[in-house]
């Protein structure tokens, strides 16, 4: 009874709405009701397509489609910032507004609007998408480093890409054009560098990424020398290589600054001349002593015992520079550079704690986990060397002090030898680069218009340096010959030089014409820098000959013999040899001297010039010295 009623009731419901349907379709203009075949289509159209959107509702991409959205809803994606964001940022970052203008790429230009330029095919279009780049009004060009999108992207900057590809090219084919031509690479370094940076063809865009870049050479370099370097050699250098380098920064800037005080200038100036004078090339330095296999040699350690000073004396100049520049008082520089020295020794305490405790351990454990291949050993090391250095340059000393730092701990493991041959490609490849960058600050253009002014100055630089740190190292108690090399190797003007010019250019310190000379000279000045290391030989040679040198081997003895010989020197001012050379050993001094067996025999047995005789007798006691030098070395030894 009650189901026949609900049916009832389910029929008369249909039925009034059927009627007032009716009722409203008659209200309707009959213009309504003359559908165009056009619209009937459209509507079959949209009807039919909501019949697929509905058949699609129930599958199942669009299951994995919703399943998506709950997970990952629209507020987890990172939205390019609204207008307001844009203020906070900039009071976050304490930001200066400035007009800039933003570099569009030029894709719809076509090839016919312009005429074809050699620099075009480093910089043209290849279809990727270009970094977005600003110039502000002095003409700086910025390139966006953090770029927003509505998704996280890999970012790509070609151009930086392509500006490497440049250098590290025109590197190698300057290095090897060198070696053929039997020079040194350094000088195909810095001269390709110079043809293709902004003094030359200006391939390179991104300069200030590319020496970024290649400012792993030094860290690399230094790091490398740290793990050849030796504490027992360091003991016997440390005198001359701490109080002979500060002595020498000293003398430099005293020297200087009287000079321009007389001359009545301004003393500031002089004294920054002088500490921009004292500091030498660490890169270009170290790796010629290494292509000469001299790092182990006497001048070597002395060599690298200064130039590990300078480096460490850099952030004591900085400190320096305000004062000079009066943007500072005195109270304040000396407390800076106060600080700066408090907060090296730290640093190096805890890095010697560290190398007697917790390193062993650890180069243990990589090499136990790389057993297979040395990739996981190799990436440690250079991490280990990145992370230091990144600490020394965080706590304001310098990036290369905290590299060669690094190696000197690795150093004192048995697991030097095998970390430099891990390290050894690497090296290479970034100090190749570095010096390319180095090369590129030199302008050949500008060096040739003031080649006569800029050649006087390198010349006069090159005899002073050379003057002033043979003096100081010979105070020292060194002989002449150790004395001349490790002066004649600190004779140019360092890289971090452009570093220090551009401060002192910001304090306004060095301003006009000066800044120029400086910037030039210094540009010159490593340029001839490996011209100057192939006249080293030749000085030694020439010292022996005048007496200023003590012949380190009977075979200069020999060689300097045969000159005289050949001079025609009389045999009446000949005297006895005491020691008369075995077979074996003559064998070996006519191989070296370039004398047959019986000339070196003959020499023997004759005679000997008696005004070599005290020459010889200093040999000898050189050498004793040095034996007594590495007698006391080991002892030292834990």
């Amino acid at each position: 009874m009650r189901s026949s009623n609900s049916a009832c009731d389910f029929h008369l419901v249909l039925a009034s709405i059927l009627f007032l349907l009716f009722h409203v379709l008659l209200l309707l203009p009959h213009s309504s009701l003359a559908i165009r075949p056009a619209e009937s289509d459209l509507v079959q159209l949209v009807n039919a397509t909501e019949s697929t959107n509905v058949s699609k509702s129930n599958s199942f991409a669009d299951m994995i489609d919703r399943a998506l959205e709950n997970e990952f809803p629209e507020n987890d994606q990172n939205e390019v910032p609204e207008a307001g964001g844009f203020n906070n940022s900039v009071a976050e970052q304490q930001a200066v507004l400035e007009t800039v203008a933003r570099v569009k790429s030029k894709k719809n230009d076509t090839k016919d609007d312009k005429s074809f330029q050699l620099h075009d095919v480093f910089n043209s279009d290849n279809g990727a998408e270009e970094t977005p780049k600003l110039i502000d009004r002095k003409d700086n060009v910025f390139i966006i480093s953090n770029f927003k999108s509505k998704y996280p992207v890999l970012q790509l900057d070609a151009q930086l890409i392509s500006d490497l590809v440049v250098a590290i090219v025109s590197a190698t084919c300057g290095g090897v054009a060198f070696a053929f031509a039997g020079q040194p690479v350094i000088t195909g370094y810095l001269l390709a560098g110079s043809i293709v940076g902004p003094g030359g063809f200006n391939f390179i865009s991104e300069m200030v990424q590319v020496e970024t870049v290649a400012q792993f050479g030094v860290i690399f370099l230094l790091f490398a020398l740290g793990l050849e370097f030796s504490a027992t050699k360091l003991r016997v250098v440390r005198s001359v290589a701490v109080l002979g380098g500060l002595l020498q920064i000293f003398l430099f800037m005293c020297m200087c600054g009287l000079t321009v005080s007389l001359c009545g200038g301004n003393a500031s100036e002089g004294v920054f001349v002088g500490a921009f004078l004292s500091m030498s090339s660490t890169a270009v330095v170290l790796k010629y002593l290494m292509e000469k296999n001299t790092t182990n040699a006497l001048h070597g350690q002395v060599t690298i015992g200064t130039l590990i000073l300078q480096d460490c004396a850099v952030g004591l100049l900085f400190a320096l520079l305000p004062v000079l520049g009066g943007t500072s008082g005195v109270f304040q520089g000396v407390l800076s550079m106060t600080k700066l020295l408090v907060t090296l020794i730290a640093f190096l305490s805890v890095l010697s704690i560290l190398s007697r405790t917790c390193l062993p351990w650890l180069l243990k454990l990589m090499i136990s986990l790389s057993s297979q291949t040395n990739e996981l050993y190799q990436l440690a090391s250079v991490a280990f060397c990145l992370i230091v250095a990144w600490c020394s340059d965080k706590l304001g000393l310098s990036l290369e002090l905290g590299s060669f730092a690094a190696g000197v701990m690795i150093a004192t493991t048995d697991l030097a030898q095998h970390t430099l041959e891990q390290i050894e490609p690497i090296r290479n490849l970034f100090a190749a680069l570095f010096l390319a960058s180095i090369g590129m600050l030199i302008h050949v253009h500008f060096l040739w218009n003031h080649v006569d002014i800029l050649v006087a100055s390198v010349i006069l630089v090159i005899v002073i340096k050379t003057i002033i740190i043979a003096s100081v190292v010979k105070g020292f108690g060194y002989n002449n010959k150790t004395s001349i090399l490790v002066g004649m190797s600190l004779a140019q003007i360092g890289e971090f030089a452009f570093v220090l010019l551009s401060r002192a250019s910001n304090l306004k310190l060095v301003e006009g014409k000066l800044y120029l000379l400086l910037l030039g000279t210094t540009a010159l000045s490593l340029v001839t820098t490996p011209l100057l290391f192939k006249l080293i030989p030749a000085v030694v040679h020439l010292g022996v000959l005048l007496r200023w040198f003590s012949p380190d081997s009977l075979v200069e003895v020999l060689k300097v013999q045969l000159h005289f010989n050949r001079k025609g020197r009389r045999k009446k001012n000949l005297t006895p040899l005491v020691k008369y050379p075995k077979d074996a050993e003559k064998s070996l001094l006519s191989v070296q001297s370039g004398l047959t067996r019986s000339q070196v025999s003959n020499w023997f047995i004759n005679a000997r010039v008696r005004l070599w005789k005290p020459m010889i007798e200093e040999m000898y006691a050189e050498m004793d010295r040095r034996k007594a030098c590495r007698v006391r070395g080991n002892e030292e030894q834990p």
